[in-house]
Protein backbone atom coordinates (compact mmCIF):
# COMPACT_ATOMS: atom_id res chain seq x y z
CA UNK A 1 0.00 0.00 0.00
CA UNK A 2 1.23 3.44 -0.68
CA UNK A 3 1.34 6.21 1.94
CA UNK A 4 1.11 9.67 1.69
CA UNK A 5 4.58 10.97 2.03
CA UNK A 6 6.58 14.33 1.96
CA UNK A 7 7.52 14.02 -2.38
CA UNK A 8 3.53 14.25 -2.85
CA UNK A 9 3.58 17.38 -1.20
CA UNK A 10 6.25 18.66 -2.35
CA UNK A 11 4.68 17.86 -6.55
CA UNK A 12 1.90 19.41 -5.54
CA UNK A 13 3.60 22.86 -4.47
CA UNK A 14 5.72 22.32 -7.98
CA UNK A 15 2.63 22.05 -9.64
CA UNK A 16 0.96 25.20 -8.23
CA UNK A 17 4.03 26.83 -8.39
CA UNK A 18 4.43 25.73 -12.34
CA UNK A 19 1.22 27.11 -12.90
CA UNK A 20 1.79 30.37 -11.22
CA UNK A 21 4.99 30.77 -13.68
CA UNK A 22 3.18 29.30 -16.67
CA UNK A 23 6.25 26.22 -17.24
CA UNK A 24 6.17 22.44 -16.74
CA UNK A 25 6.96 21.62 -13.05
CA UNK A 26 9.60 18.72 -12.19
CA UNK A 27 8.94 15.60 -12.15
CA UNK A 28 7.35 13.97 -8.91
CA UNK A 29 9.94 11.80 -6.81
CA UNK A 30 7.55 9.18 -6.50
CA UNK A 31 6.22 6.10 -7.52
CA UNK A 32 2.68 5.55 -9.80
CA UNK A 33 -0.22 4.05 -7.94
CA UNK A 34 -4.02 4.05 -8.20
CA UNK A 35 -5.32 5.06 -4.93
CA UNK A 36 -8.34 7.67 -3.85
CA UNK A 37 -6.61 10.91 -2.98
CA UNK A 38 -7.04 14.27 -1.62
CA UNK A 39 -5.50 17.67 -1.53
CA UNK A 40 -5.90 20.44 1.33
CA UNK A 41 -4.46 23.75 1.32
CA UNK A 42 -4.72 25.99 4.52
CA UNK A 43 -3.16 29.48 4.99
CA UNK A 44 -1.72 30.69 8.38
CA UNK A 45 -1.61 34.27 9.25
CA UNK A 46 0.59 35.85 11.87
CA UNK A 47 0.77 32.47 14.07
CA UNK A 48 -2.89 32.23 13.87
CA UNK A 49 -4.68 28.47 13.60
CA UNK A 50 -4.50 27.76 10.34
CA UNK A 51 -7.59 28.09 7.65
CA UNK A 52 -9.14 26.34 5.17
CA UNK A 53 -8.55 27.99 1.68
CA UNK A 54 -9.32 24.80 -0.52
CA UNK A 55 -9.92 20.59 -0.65
CA UNK A 56 -10.72 18.86 -3.42
CA UNK A 57 -10.60 15.29 -3.90
CA UNK A 58 -11.55 12.33 -6.14
CA UNK A 59 -13.34 8.83 -3.62
CA UNK A 60 -12.20 6.99 -6.77
CA UNK A 61 -8.99 5.04 -7.22
CA UNK A 62 -6.85 6.96 -9.85
CA UNK A 63 -3.41 7.45 -10.63
CA UNK A 64 -1.89 9.46 -8.12
CA UNK A 65 0.53 11.12 -10.52
CA UNK A 66 -1.75 12.70 -12.11
CA UNK A 67 -4.39 13.04 -9.11
CA UNK A 68 -2.26 14.71 -7.42
CA UNK A 69 -1.30 17.40 -10.24
CA UNK A 70 -4.77 17.33 -10.95
CA UNK A 71 -6.12 18.02 -7.52
CA UNK A 72 -3.55 20.64 -6.33
CA UNK A 73 -4.58 23.36 -8.75
CA UNK A 74 -8.77 22.14 -8.50
CA UNK A 75 -8.48 22.53 -5.07
CA UNK A 76 -6.05 25.92 -4.78
CA UNK A 77 -8.37 27.83 -7.95
CA UNK A 78 -11.49 26.15 -8.26
CA UNK A 79 -13.15 25.17 -4.91
CA UNK A 80 -16.39 27.01 -4.97
CA UNK A 81 -16.31 28.08 -1.11
CA UNK A 82 -13.26 30.12 -1.56
CA UNK A 83 -11.63 32.40 -4.15
CA UNK A 84 -8.53 30.98 -6.04
CA UNK A 85 -5.22 31.04 -3.98
CA UNK A 86 -2.76 33.70 -5.44
CA UNK A 87 0.73 33.67 -5.81
CA UNK A 88 1.45 36.39 -2.88
CA UNK A 89 -0.34 33.73 -0.78
CA UNK A 90 2.22 31.06 -0.84
CA UNK A 91 4.42 32.08 2.08
CA UNK A 92 1.62 31.22 4.18
CA UNK A 93 0.58 27.98 3.06
CA UNK A 94 0.79 24.59 4.31
CA UNK A 95 -0.51 21.33 2.14
CA UNK A 96 -1.69 18.09 3.06
CA UNK A 97 -2.14 15.32 0.50
CA UNK A 98 -4.15 12.27 1.92
CA UNK A 99 -4.55 8.94 0.29
CA UNK A 100 -7.62 7.19 1.82
CA UNK A 101 -7.86 3.19 1.91
CA UNK A 102 -9.95 0.57 3.91
CA UNK A 103 -13.52 1.46 2.52
CA UNK A 104 -16.23 -0.59 4.11
CA UNK A 105 -19.71 -0.22 4.93
CA UNK A 106 -20.74 0.78 7.92
CA UNK A 107 -23.72 -0.80 10.14
CA UNK A 108 -25.44 2.81 11.24
CA UNK A 109 -24.04 6.37 11.37
CA UNK A 110 -22.78 5.96 14.84
CA UNK A 111 -20.42 2.91 13.26
CA UNK A 112 -17.22 5.01 13.41
CA UNK A 113 -14.83 6.47 15.50
CA UNK A 114 -14.07 10.08 15.82
CA UNK A 115 -10.34 10.57 14.32
CA UNK A 116 -9.73 7.29 12.75
CA UNK A 117 -12.70 7.26 10.15
CA UNK A 118 -13.67 9.36 7.64
CA UNK A 119 -17.21 9.12 6.46
CA UNK A 120 -19.22 8.84 3.12
CA UNK A 121 -23.06 9.35 3.83
CA UNK A 122 -25.57 9.09 0.82
CA UNK A 123 -29.17 9.75 1.30
CA UNK A 124 -32.56 10.67 -0.53
CA UNK A 125 -33.35 14.14 0.21
CA UNK A 126 -37.46 13.46 1.58
CA UNK A 127 -38.26 17.64 0.68
CA UNK A 128 -36.77 17.08 -3.17
CA UNK A 129 -36.61 13.62 -3.48
CA UNK A 130 -33.22 13.74 -4.83
CA UNK A 131 -29.61 12.09 -4.03
CA UNK A 132 -27.15 13.78 -1.98
CA UNK A 133 -24.12 12.90 -0.77
CA UNK A 134 -21.35 13.96 1.30
CA UNK A 135 -17.55 12.84 2.94
CA UNK A 136 -15.31 14.27 6.05
CA UNK A 137 -11.73 13.30 5.92
CA UNK A 138 -10.56 11.35 8.95
CA UNK A 139 -9.20 14.66 10.22
CA UNK A 140 -12.03 16.98 9.93
CA UNK A 141 -14.70 15.88 12.97
CA UNK A 142 -11.49 15.98 15.78
CA UNK A 143 -10.18 18.93 14.62
CA UNK A 144 -13.52 20.57 14.96
CA UNK A 145 -14.32 18.97 18.21
CA UNK A 146 -17.84 17.09 16.87
CA UNK A 147 -19.69 14.51 18.49
CA UNK A 148 -20.53 12.12 16.26
CA UNK A 149 -23.77 12.91 15.66
CA UNK A 150 -22.47 16.38 15.34
CA UNK A 151 -20.32 15.14 12.27
CA UNK A 152 -23.27 13.58 10.70
CA UNK A 153 -25.76 16.57 10.82
CA UNK A 154 -22.47 18.78 9.88
CA UNK A 155 -22.29 16.24 6.56
CA UNK A 156 -26.24 16.62 4.94
CA UNK A 157 -26.08 20.63 5.52
CA UNK A 158 -22.86 20.25 3.10
CA UNK A 159 -24.68 17.83 1.53
CA UNK A 160 -27.12 20.71 0.60
CA UNK A 161 -29.78 19.17 2.40
CA UNK A 162 -31.68 21.91 4.45
CA UNK A 163 -34.70 20.61 5.93
CA UNK A 164 -35.02 19.07 9.34
CA UNK A 165 -32.51 16.39 10.72
CA UNK A 166 -34.38 13.51 12.31
CA UNK A 167 -33.25 10.45 13.97
CA UNK A 168 -35.37 8.81 11.65
CA UNK A 169 -33.32 10.61 8.50
CA UNK A 170 -30.48 9.40 10.38
CA UNK A 171 -31.10 6.08 10.22
CA UNK A 172 -31.64 6.07 6.62
CA UNK A 173 -27.69 7.30 5.81
CA UNK A 174 -26.06 4.86 3.39
CA UNK A 175 -22.72 5.48 5.56
CA UNK A 176 -19.68 4.40 4.45
CA UNK A 177 -16.16 4.84 6.55
CA UNK A 178 -12.82 4.77 5.21
CA UNK A 179 -8.76 5.33 6.87
CA UNK A 180 -5.92 7.54 5.55
CA UNK A 181 -2.54 8.44 5.57
CA UNK A 182 -2.16 11.91 4.91
CA UNK A 183 1.54 14.27 5.22
CA UNK A 184 1.19 17.96 5.79
CA UNK A 185 4.48 20.59 4.62
CA UNK A 186 4.57 24.02 5.21
CA UNK A 187 5.75 26.29 2.40
CA UNK A 188 8.93 27.45 4.46
CA UNK A 189 9.52 23.47 4.96
CA UNK A 190 9.25 23.20 1.26
CA UNK A 191 11.09 26.06 0.18
CA UNK A 192 13.70 24.78 2.71
CA UNK A 193 13.71 21.52 0.91
CA UNK A 194 13.70 22.48 -2.52
CA UNK A 195 16.72 24.98 -1.63
CA UNK A 196 18.58 21.93 -0.21
CA UNK A 197 17.50 19.36 -2.59
CA UNK A 198 17.96 21.30 -5.85
CA UNK A 199 20.26 24.26 -4.83
CA UNK A 200 18.36 27.33 -5.40
CA UNK A 201 14.76 27.95 -3.48
CA UNK A 202 12.01 28.56 -5.34
CA UNK A 203 11.03 31.62 -7.54
CA UNK A 204 7.67 32.60 -8.29
CA UNK A 205 6.18 35.02 -10.13
CA UNK A 206 4.14 37.55 -7.89
CA UNK A 207 5.24 36.24 -4.27
CA UNK A 208 7.77 37.62 -2.34
CA UNK A 209 10.68 34.86 -1.53
CA UNK A 210 10.63 33.02 2.08
CA UNK A 211 14.61 33.29 3.27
Amino acid sequence: MVSANQEMVVYCFDTLIAHYNSEQGPPPGFEEGQHPLFVTWKKAVNGAEPRLRGCIGTLEARCIVNGFRDYALTSALRDRRFPPIQAKELPYLECTVSILTDYEPALNYLDWEIGKHGLIIEFTDPDYNTRRSATYLPEVAAHEGWTKTEAIDSLMRKAGFNGVISESLRNRLRTTRYQSTLYTMHYRDYASYVKMTRGIGPLVNGAKPVH
